[in-house]
């Protein structure tokens, strides 16, 4: 049996331990993600999403508790290159063409120039944006720019692609269109997705789990499995998608009740 893609076990984070501003901003969370499976994190604002999302990417080190990805240690899944990672701002460079930044992380790992650009215009079909590939990032829209990002995080063949609200900035239409894209893209490539968002329907409509969590410290209290099969434009009037929706909801209120003198 192959090890899950991601497995957190007893992990805790606490920034400043000791200090007058400790902050015990993750406690005893266990998760499994399965390879190829697409999972999100859901909860308050401050309840320490962000940084297990950093924590599975080797960014921030747990206190305590253990990361494994591919059946690895974090660190060591990092030096493989098993990530690839996005945020909320594309972060691309203007004065590189889009090809030339989706070529970027294979520059820097030593690919031939040809072999890399054989990628990047691959990626840049994948994400339906081939003819723009020497446009550069100010002259392509916001949900554009996300796309090649997109690209530019699967050009190493990660097996894990931790994103942290990538569509948060984007108008609604834009937002509802780039999760239609994000997920076949995932779906024709295989990648596990680990997925932060404050959306309640971003979350069901692309994932099939969702991990909500309470307030800080964050701990997880509910896993919602998502069981709405292929994902179409049809697939958020299903009656279905409303009901995990409001399954998501009620857990997420549930989640902000606590007495636990540190998640004040």
């Amino acid at each position: 049996m192959s090890p899950p893609g991601v497995s957190l076990v007893g992990v805790e984070k606490v920034f400043n331990q000791g200090g007058r501003d400790e902050v015990r901003a993750l406690a005893q969370i266990d998760l499994d993600v399965a390879p190829g499976s697409f999972v999100s994190l859901i909860g308050p604002s401050g309840c320490g999403k962000s940084t297990l999302l950093r924590v599975i990417g080797d960014l921030v080190e747990p206190t305590s508790g253990s990361v494994e990805v591919n059946g690895k240690p974090a660190h060591q899944a990092r030096l493989d290159h098993d990530y690839g990672m996005a945020f909320q701002q594309a972060g691309l460079f203007d004065w590189r063409s889009v090809v030339r930044n989706v070529e970027l992380p294979l520059e820097l790992q030593g690919w031939k120039a040809a072999d890399r650009r054989a990628r990047a215009e691959e990626l840049l079909r994948l994400v339906r944006l081939e003819e723009f590939a020497d446009h550069r990032p100010w002259q392509l829209s916001g949900g554009m720019q996300q796309r090649v990002a997109i690209a530019r995080a699967l050009s190493v063949h990660p097996s894990l692609l931790l994103m942290d609200e990538p569509f948060g900035a984007l108008d609604e239409m834009t937002r509802e269109h780039m999760q239609v894209e994000l997920r076949r893209i995932c779906d024709d490539t295989g990648t596990t997705v680990v997925f932060v968002t404050h959306s309640i329907p971003e979350a069901v409509y692309l994932s099939d789990r969702v991990v909500v969590m309470s307030v800080r410290p964050g701990r997880i209290t509910r896993v919602v499995d998502v069981a709405l099969g292929a994902r179409t434009d049809d697939t958020r009037e299903d009656p279905r998608f409303f009901a995990f929706v409001t399954e998501v909801r009620e857990a997420l209120r549930a989640g902000h009740i606590t007495d636990a003198p540190e998640a004040r």
